[in-house]
């Protein structure tokens, strides 16, 4: 092929990408006619055939593709871009017409089941979003979603050569690492259990039967899904594993009727679909194959199996009508043919049109209209009538008492799970982790878990607490709300750090090891404040009158617990009340602020200020240069004086990062706290520094 033949198709293939595949089609057309090796004309003919497809034009890209098969066997690529087009008409068409018809279907769903509520059955919150069937052995992952054991270790191990597992429910894969060391949620499954005992045995059941099908015990696994099928007559899954089971056992009319419940009970359950159309390839009707393969890729694009089967050319040989092998034929013969195809083309497009045509006004509305009752039968079934057992076996009502914490004896708040299954309380799970990162109950390790502190509320408990115990739930938050009021109140029961001295404006940066510490700082955060007291020891009180107010930064969690914290000197304060709380020590506070002056006091005042801010300066500049490095690396370079000198409560922040630097004892350092005149402090610090000259010079 020349230049100028490569240039029309690079033409050709930027208008199929800018959508103007009419153009793209005639383009294509017209290359066919130059053509003259085999290859180079099928792959034009596909290429043509793709653009009349995505142009509407359905019924002439059939005849065209059943033309490039004629030259040789098509491959699966070659149908890929047809498959892709006939799944996305599914998808489109659907969307349009699902509300109306879900709505019609919710409505029959009511008549048939007056009992089951809007949600259509009485377990419908304790449902698994990856099978969409009863929750049987739930494990809840870090995300705080649930998802059945086997649903997670299928997920896993399908995608461990290729991509992370993604939580089907918050698509976060960041906290899901390996999930085969997750384990059940032990007190969600002995709800369910509890609560559902029918459901769960089937559970159990189908759980046997698949250990038996693997054993290629195949006829004892039939067995258990018989037994499983009486006590859940709802469960999809039932009837698809059984519908599996039959088809290894080649009663493939048994198989398509299991694989046809499924599909009632799940319209939009891809598997269901593909269960189905597997029966009917073992039947001979790669047809209808061929449909539910197709609505199964409109559910789920990214379904290999169903990619797989719909691009192979024997599923599309019915409809294309081309052969799998074909003989080389003479020129009179092919002459004939073409003389018979003229006599048959309409006959071809109109069968076609009516299996495929999905969604373009410009074909025949009876062809769209029996192709609209084709997918909205497979997406939309008619509810059935018949009712499940399972649904009504005491599942109505749940007790406190089934979800209390095992900690503080009280209804969950706000609960976590850990992954070794235990469920506990936010609070009282963190609390028992101060002592000891372990789980409370079966005293597996925790530091992992402790060191990521994503600890996320399981979404399930939350939600059956906020359904059935509203009232119990109410009273819980009461109580939490009044606990956290208590807490954030900067006036009454501050909690004290007792370690050393803290100054306005001043980085402190603290070690917390002990676990009443650790209690401390997280209800800081917790309560939104960030803010606790620093107090220097005090042999008779416990902790000294005066301290600085503190204001949290930055946490650093480690794996043992312990934490480095980032604070900042925020305000001075007086205690009023010495008091204690968990462990750590509370005082009611009276907050310190600077007497201004004005008139000849304040021009005397900046007049000492600027003196000393010298004297200072020289201090500063006669250290060491390793001193002086270890200073500004603790504490940050010395700041500037302020413009405004009277600007802020505590004076001026130079003052505070000087006393924080000075080798002063902390006994020496805390009357500055306390002191409200700034020119007294200035005159303090002003004596200070003589002293330190005076020392340096002997």
């Amino acid at each position: 092929m020349g230049a100028e033949g490569e240039s029309m198709l690079q033409l050709a293939a930027e208008a199929f990408q800018s959508r103007n595949f009419d153009l793209a089609a005639d383009i294509y057309e017209c290359q066919l006619a130059g053509a003259r090796d085999p290859g180079s004309r099928q792959e034009l003919m596909v290429k043509r055939a793709d653009a009349l497809t995505f142009g509407g034009k359905l019924p002439e890209a059939l005849d065209v593709y059943r033309q490039a098969s004629e030259i040789e066997r098509l491959k699966p690529v070659h149908l890929a871009s047809l498959v892709e087009h006939l799944s996305a008409s599914i998808r489109r068409q659907d969307a349009g017409c699902g509300q109306g018809r879900g709505e019609e279907a919710g409505a029959a769903a009511a008549a048939a089941f007056p009992g089951a509520g809007a949600t259509g059955c009485a377990h419908a919150d304790f449902h698994c979003r990856m099978c969409l069937s009863f929750l049987f052995e739930p494990v809840t992952l870090p995300c705080g979603h649930s998802f059945c054991k086997r649903c997670l270790e299928r997920e896993g191990g399908e995608r461990e050569r290729e991509r992370p597992v993604v939580c089907r429910q918050c698509r976060d894969s960041s906290r899901v690492a390996d999930v085969q060391s997750y384990r059940v949620n032990v007190v969600l499954s002995g709800l369910l259990a509890k609560r559902f005992p029918a459901l769960h045995q089937a559970g159990r059941l189908r759980r046997e039967g698949n250990g038996l099908y693997a054993e290629r015990k195949v006829e004892a696994a039939l067995e258990k899904y018989n037994q499983a099928i009486l006590m859940a007559p709802m469960d999809h899954i039932l009837f698809s594993n059984r519908s599996q089971i039959h088809s290894s056992l080649k009663h493939y009319k048994k198989a398509l009727r299991d694989a046809e419940v499924t599909c009632r009970l799940k319209p939009r359950w891809s598997k269901g679909h593909i269960r189905k159309a597997q029966a009917l390839v073992s039947l001979g009707r790669t047809e209808e194959a061929l449909r539910e393969y197709l609505v199964c890729l409109s559910i789920e694009p990214d379904c290999r199996l169903a990619k797989t089967e719909a691009h192979k050319p024997e599923v599309w040989r019915p409809v294309l009508c081309f052969p799998l092998k074909r003989k080389r034929r003479s020129s009179e013969e092919e002459e004939a043919e073409e003389r018979r195809q003229e006599r048959t083309d309409e006959n071809k497009r109109s069968r076609s049109g009516e299996l495929l045509d999905l969604t373009h006004q410009h074909v025949r509305t009876r062809v769209r209209v029996r192709v609209v009752f084709i997918v909205r039968s497979s997406l939309h079934p008619e509810p059935t009538a018949a009712t499940d057992s399972s649904n009504c076996d005491g599942g109505d009502v749940l007790e406190a008492a089934d979800l209390e914490c095992s900690l503080c004896m009280r209804l969950f708040y706000e609960p976590v799970t850990t992954p070794c299954g235990h469920t506990f309380c936010l609070q009282c799970l963190e609390r028992c982790l101060d002592h000891n990162p372990k789980c409370p109950l079966c005293k597996e390790e925790l530091s992992e878990y402790l060191v990521q502190r994503q600890f996320c509320k399981t979404v399930l408990m939350e939600k059956l607490i906020s359904k059935y115990l509203p009232t119990d739930l109410v009273e819980r938050q009461k109580i939490q709300r009044e606990e956290m009021a208590e807490l954030s109140n900067l006036n009454k029961n501050v909690p004290i750090f007792v370690c050393t001295m803290a100054f306005p404006t001043v980085p402190c940066p603290l070690h917390i090891f002990e676990p009443c510490y650790r209690l401390m700082i997280r209800r800081c955060i917790e309560t939104g404040t960030n803010c606790f007291g620093m107090c220097l020891a005090d042999n008779v009180k416990g902790f000294a009158d005066y301290g600085c107010l503190l204001e949290i930064r930055d946490v650093k969690f480690f794996s043992d617990g312990r934490s480095v914290v980032n604070t900042i000197g925020r305000r001075r304060f007086k205690v009023v009340q010495h008091s204690e709380r968990d462990g750590y020590n509370t005082a009611d506070i009276e907050y310190l602020e600077d007497v201004k002056v004005e008139g000849v006091a304040e021009r005397e005042l900046e007049s000492l200020h600027d003196a000393v801010y010298d004297q200072a300066l020289v201090w500063v500049n006669s250290l060491k240069t390793e001193q002086k490095e270890r200073i500004e690396g603790h504490f940050g370079p010395m700041p500037e004086k302020d413009s405004e000198l009277q600007a802020c409560p505590n004076g001026p922040s130079w003052c505070w990062w000087l006393l924080a630097v000075l080798p002063l004892e902390g006994r020496a350092q805390l009357p500055f706290l306390a002191i409200t005149s700034l020119k007294n402090r200035l005159s303090g610090i002003r004596k200070v520094l003589l002293f330190m000259a005076q020392c340096r010079h002997r």
